[in-house]
């Protein structure tokens, strides 16, 4: 399998700190990876410098095998789907859930007089289908629940047929029923072999669906552990990485962890 993505050596320094340092990393293609640290880790800085929009100070990337600095950004940005906080706020409330996604073909985040031809149309419902919005089609995107919102930025970043599937925090800010319908169809996802590589960022390993294969552990902007999820997701590891004692417990294909009683 060839890397979709390589980070050799990279860090970002700003205002002389680095938010991370020393970063080598790859994902090779077909893998779904989870990036998982506490808040101010560096988690979200590696998922913009994989999305392209953010350059590292030192080190070199290659994303889809063009390098990052010697590449046109704005031909191989529609190459990588995104679903995040960030784009959400881009996004008109007054536009429907179908046009929102639709927009996505033309790598706008608003409709202006452009049309579209069926076989798009038919694309957009058919992954607000797979992600449950079929009933919501015609709903204003500002009057969604949060989790509405999170699975129509997925049907979103999934239009372009994207080769690199990046998901910032997407369970954040949703109650235990959003989280469960939403990592149960992220599982679906990561288990499909058609879905392109993907990679998740995330604070809790309660939000690690099924299907994914990988994990990076990240602490104060240097990664402590990467590699196979079985592997790499052990209580010492994620002790390390959050800074207190913690048991890391798995229940056939999910993931839970909690602290040690206070003696």
């Amino acid at each position: 399998m060839s890397d979709v993505l390589e980070l050799v050596d990279v860090s970002v320094i700003r205002g002389g700190h680095a938010l991370v340092e020393q970063v080598s990393w790859s994902v090779a293609e077909g893998e779904r990876w989870v990036i998982l640290g506490p808040n101010g880790a560096g988690k979200t800085t590696l998922l913009n410098i994989a999305s392209s929009y953010l350059f590292p100070t030192t080190g070199t990337v290659q994303i889809l095998g063009e390098k990052l600095g010697g590449v046109d950004v704005f031909e191989l940005r529609p190459r990588i789907g995104m679903a995040g906080s960030a784009l959400a706020e881009r996004l008109p409330r007054r536009q429907t859930v179908l046009q929102t996604v639709l927009t996505a073909a033309y790598g706008m985040t608003a409709g202006w007089h452009e049309s579209y031809d069926p076989v798009d149309e038919a694309r957009a419902r058919a992954f607000l289908d797979r992600l449950g919005m079929t009933n919501l089609l015609d709903q204003h995107f500002g009057l969604l629940s949060e989790g509405e919102r999170k699975r129509t930025q997925i049907a979103r970043a999934l239009m372009t047929d994207p080769e690199l599937l990046l998901l910032d925090e997407p369970a954040a800010g949703l109650d235990l029923g959003g989280r469960e319908d939403l990592v149960r169809r992220l599982g679906r996802l990561a288990r499909d072999p058609y879905a392109p590589s993907m990679v998740m960022v995330t604070h809790h390993v309660e939000e690690i669906a099924p299907g994914f294969t990988h994990l990076l552990l990240i602490r104060q902007g240097k990664v402590l552990a990467a590699g196979p999820l079985e592997e790499v997701l052990t209580s010492a590891n994620l002790s390390r990485c959050f800074g207190l004692p913690l048991v890391v417990e798995r229940s056939e294909d999910r993931w839970t962890a909690h602290g040690l009683p206070l003696t």
